[in-house]
């Protein structure tokens, strides 16, 4: 594939993979590849070569003689990807928290009051996250682990971080009332600063299992 023709590709990849992460294309829905075809006005070797690597990330299914469908959900998938996801970001919180320095504590410290400072849900729609949002959250628990210093376990977190997304994006509109999501981040920010390994964990499991059960039940 020429550069070009690489970069269009990349460019429809990006696109796809954020419509999916966001919940914009449902879980479980079929993907009609002339529709993108024409929607980006792109060749159809561009479209599929997008979803080659969706389907390598585990967010699109490819089946023969059936095409390619989003990833589908589940309460199952969510267990398995919550307990894979709570075991990688407790280790790497961990060696943050040996690792890091005054710099890093500066980070999480802005990274915070910036999350805390920005609307959780659309303004004229409390069911929909806020993307301004989604991009302070994704970049508090990165400064969280950025000092992990093993570029392995970050990257593999990263993965599961983003297909722990969509299922974020379905918690929003299921949520209880009650539940404070940015005192939760105090409480993650808070341990790590202290360097209270225990408690950092401790609140780094109990964050993302809220999210779970609060799925679940929504999906049972």
């Amino acid at each position: 594939m020429d550069p070009i023709a690489r970069t269009i590709a990349n460019d429809v990849y990006e696109q796809l993979r954020h419509d999916i992460i966001s919940c914009r294309m449902l879980p479980g829905s079929k993907i009609n590849i002339q529709a993108l075809v024409q929607k980006y006005e792109v060749s159809l070797g561009a479209v599929r070569e997008a979803l080659s690597k969706l389907s390598a990330e585990g967010l699109v299914d490819a089946r023969a003689q059936r095409g390619y469908t989003v990833s589908d959900v589940s309460p199952e998938d969510l267990a398995e990807l919550t307990d894979a996801r709570v075991r990688v970001e407790q280790e790497c919180l961990k060696l943050a928290i040996e690792n890091g320095g005054l710099e890093w504590e500066t980070d999480i410290v802005a990274a915070l009051h910036r999350l805390s400072h920005t609307p959780y849900t659309m303004p004229d729609d409390a069911a929909v996250l806020d993307q301004r949002w989604v991009k302070a959250h994704r970049e508090f628990h990165r400064a969280l682990v950025s000092a992990c210093g093993n570029r392995w376990l970050l990257r593999i977190r990263a993965q599961l971080y983003d297909q722990s997304e969509r299922y974020r994006q379905l918690s929003v509109p299921l949520a209880r009332s009650e539940r404070d999501v940015a005192q939760e981040h105090r409480d993650i920010a808070d341990a790590v600063i202290a360097r209270d390994v225990t408690r950092a964990c401790a609140a780094i499991a109990s964050h993302m299992w809220t999210t779970t059960q609060i799925v679940t039940t929504g999906l049972s």
